[in-house]
């Protein structure tokens, strides 16, 4: 008979840490679903500015109709019904509030979306929704609108206004702007040396005579653009009449497909990336923004980057190890965790205060009492970011080159080469990547920054960029528009909140965008330079 075996059992304990494992899974994955979320609806909001959205005509039950875009659908959590936020545009000189609306769909009777309805964009009191009656050129013409060559004569008469504008512009920003700043060459060199006053008095006044002639010029073209009229009737059945040359765009959206919309929603980007604010910022695009933002970080970086590579050589290559240096490394890593706006305060009052002023007394004195560097700018904007970054480069940088074998710089030194060539032409281009990781992470903190840029330059609107066509070309001394101080002064500072939120986040979502691709640039550098060292690095 077959003896029983007993069986065996074992108990298998989870390893130590598992549940903390998944702590920490559970944790990256909620913040990715978080960045993923944010970035979700800021690529939603910001996109939704620029596509044309359909014009509906909403019967009230207190009589009437309000014609306008459904921007916003949401619940109202004290009648628990729908409400909708209506853009209805047409403000106006004599009506100039705002061009948003609640409705509450319990007021509503029906919705239409009637073809005639048209949109314009105005350089003055944003967008205009309204059904065109007629147009009077300044030649004498006037058409219907349901005369044949309506639309052609309309869209002719805005390529008129359009030309117009930009002669206008020229003749504003550079030819007026160029007497004016010779003008004020010659107030300067007056007031440092009065006996050159009679000499130079003629030449001030054939300039003045020629601002003259400019500025009447530049006057006929605005009255210009007042002639050609397009009548307009409301809604409610008031009729406005409409300066042609102060439209900007106007089409029919309710009669737009898919591939028209996406023309226009693009056509409607570029115009934000390319024009100047207008309407408090609420209006037109963000170029100087984007250009100044795009400046200051180069400018830093191009400051920030020798100096930490130098500060990280000497304390990781030169600097006797011992308690000196090991405090240099503490305070440097404090730094790191200093508040921004405690660097703006050091920029305002060491770089504008102290270095500004004494440059304006050595090279400037004939423009003083007015500053010129002692006063903010890009140029101390970019240097006070440098110091705020400075701490990441130093501690990236020392840390590539920790990373670099020994037995490369014994090789180098055995074949002859002194501790300074080792550096530059072995140890610096093997710890390249790392190098440039430390100063994507500076771009990243940099662009982003707002909080000292408030202390030494930015500000609402720059009425001139730092770089131009007029000598000296590079204007370092200039204030700048900045795409976060831009969303700080549109979302917080806008008379009309409502008309600010779209322009913050379309704003929000260009300011990524050119963060990541600053960074995507200096990540591709790396990543070419990681390649080409990889044999030395290991």
């Amino acid at each position: 008979m077959a003896k029983d075996h007993p069986i065996l059992t074992y108990s298998v304990k989870p390893p130590k840490g598992e549940a903390q494992v998944w702590l920490t899974a559970m944790g990256l994955a909620i913040g990715i679903v978080m960045v993923v979320g944010l970035l979700g609806l800021i690529l939603k909001r910001g996109t939704d500015v620029f596509w044309p959205k359909r014009v509906v005509e909403i019967q009230l039950k207190e009589g009437g109709s309000l014609l306008g875009e459904i921007v916003l659908r949401q619940k109202n959590l004290k009648t628990g019904r729908e409400e909708w936020l209506v853009h209805s545009g047409n403000k106006s000189k004599d009506d100039p509030g705002s061009a948003y609306r609640y409705v509450d769909t319990g007021e509503v009777t029906g919705t239409t979306e009637p073809a005639g309805v048209m949109k314009a964009k105005r350089m003055e009191y944003g967008d205009a929704l309204f059904y065109p009656v007629n147009l009077t050129a300044r030649d004498g013409a006037s058409l219907r609108v349901s005369d044949a060559g309506f639309n052609e004569k309309l869209k002719a008469l805005m390529k008129t206004g359009e030309s117009e504008r930009r002669q206008v512009e020229k003749l504003e920003k550079v030819e007026i702007g160029r007497i004016n700043q010779k003008i004020q060459d010659l107030d300067n060199k007056i007031k440092v040396n009065p006996a050159s006053a009679e000499s130079l008095t003629a030449e001030k006044a054939s300039l003045q005579a020629e601002y003259e002639k400019l500025a009447a010029q530049a006057r006929g073209l605005h009255e210009a653009l007042g002639k050609d009229i397009l009548r307009c009737r409301l809604v409610g059945g008031e009729e406005r009449d409409q300066a042609i040359g102060e439209l900007i765009r106007i089409y029919e959206p309710n009669k737009l497909g898919f591939w028209s919309r996406l023309r226009t929603a693009i056509s409607q980007f570029w115009d934000f990336l390319s024009e100047d604010p207008r309407e408090a910022n609420t209006e037109g695009g963000i170029f100087p923004a984007i250009f100044g933002t795009f400046v200051m970080t180069i400018l830093m970086s191009a400051v920030v980057t020798p100096l930490g590579v130098i500060a990280a050589i000497y304390l990781r290559e030169y600097a006797r190890q011992g308690l000196l240096v090991q405090v240099v490394r503490i305070s440097v890593n404090n730094l790191a965790g200093v508040p921004s706006i405690v660097f703006g305060v050091f920029g305002l009052g060491f770089f504008v205060y102290t270095i500004g002023s004494h440059v304006d007394e050595w090279f400037f004195s004939d423009a003083l009492p007015t500053p010129t560097f002692g006063t903010g700018g890009i140029l101390w904007a970019s240097l006070t970011l440098a110091l705020l970054t400075l701490p990441v480069v130093i501690v990236a940088t020392e840390e590539a080159l920790a990373a670099v074998p020994r037995g490369v710089r014994e090789a180098a030194l055995a074949c002859g080469a002194s501790k300074w060539q080792t550096i530059q032409r072995v140890v610096l281009p093997a710890s390249a990547p790392g190098v440039l990781t430390g100063v994507i992470l500076a771009m990243a903190r940099g662009a982003g920054e707002v909080a000292p840029l408030m202390l030494v330059g930015v500000v609402k609107l720059a009425p001139a960029l730092p770089l131009d066509t007029q000598a000296p070309f590079i204007h370092a001394e200039r204030k700048f528009m900045h795409l976060g101080f831009h969303i700080f002064d549109v979302g917080f500072q806008s008379p009309d909140s409502l008309a600010a939120q779209p322009m913050v986040y379309a704003t929000t979502l260009l300011l990524i965008t050119l963060v990541v691709i600053m960074n995507l640039a200096a990540i591709l550098l790396r990543n070419k330079l990681r390649k080409k060292y990889a044999a030395g690095t290991f």
